[in-house]
């Protein structure tokens, strides 16, 4: 559902069952807003994010700018710490309901994030792929 939708029903309905329907969407709102918010910095391993300030301190200590999207991107991660996070989730939460980059974007973001804070690109330990499905951050 591109547009935001969640649910429907057809008509008639049932009150029972929009009620129901209704209450299963209040209960979804609520895990998403009691996720735990991220701070102005996140350190992992020798790693140093700034949110506010978009830039970042490598593994090798070599300070850097963030774009936007970057940011918006490792806030994602963070606040979904050890969780798959869908590729249609990334795409919506970052790029907006109506724009879907090429799948190759997403994937360019990462590749990014692993050259600045992975010590082995290749055996990544905080972002990972998970084929088919999206990424997962562990903090490990």
């Amino acid at each position: 559902m591109q547009k935001g939708a969640d649910d429907y029903l057809t008509k008639p309905f049932d009150l029972t069952e929009l009620l129901l329907r209704v209450k299963k969407l209040i209960n979804k709102s609520k895990l998403i807003s009691t996720k735990t918010p991220v701070t102005d910095t996140f350190n992992f391993g020798k790693n140093m994010i700034n949110f506010k300030g978009l830039e970042c301190i490598t593994k090798k200590g070599d300070k850097l700018p963030l774009t936007k999207k970057e940011v918006m991107l490792l806030k994602l991660f963070i606040e979904n710490k050890n969780e798959v996070v869908p590729r249609e989730k990334i795409l919506q939460a970052v790029w907006g309901y109506n724009v879907y980059p090429t799948t190759r974007t997403v994937d360019n973001f990462i590749l990014s994030f692993r050259k600045y804070f992975e010590d082995d690109s290749r055996n990544p330990k905080y972002f990972h792929s998970i084929r088919g499905i999206g990424y997962k951050f562990t903090d490990n």
